[in-house]
């Protein structure tokens, strides 16, 4: 299943509590990206937030994943999971 990961940072997080975890964090993000379970990542250009694509089994695995997630651990950011199917609205074309 693919899963839509958006970044959504903690009202109470102050920037100077990020630096310790930034190089702990791509190491975590670059480990699930090798296993297979991140399959895209990006920044928001907007707003510097985390937009990642996730390949997992069910809504539980990608959260555990990202829980993994020292920035997570941290409890500076949590993600928002939009879980994706294929689009349909092509059939509209062939209808009858």
């Amino acid at each position: 299943m693919k899963i839509l990961a958006i970044e959504v940072e903690s009202p109470d997080a102050a920037a100077e509590q990020f630096g310790p975890h930034l190089r702990p964090e791509a190491r975590r993000v670059w480990e699930l990206y090798a296993a297979g379970v991140i399959r895209e990542a990006y920044f928001d250009a907007s707003r510097h937030v985390a937009v990642l694509m996730l390949e997992c089994a069910h809504l539980d695995a990608a959260q555990s994943a990202l829980n993994s997630l020292p920035l997570v651990q941290a409890g500076l950011i949590r993600f928002e999971l939009y879980p994706l199917t294929a689009y349909t609205g092509f059939a509209r074309l062939f209808g009858a």
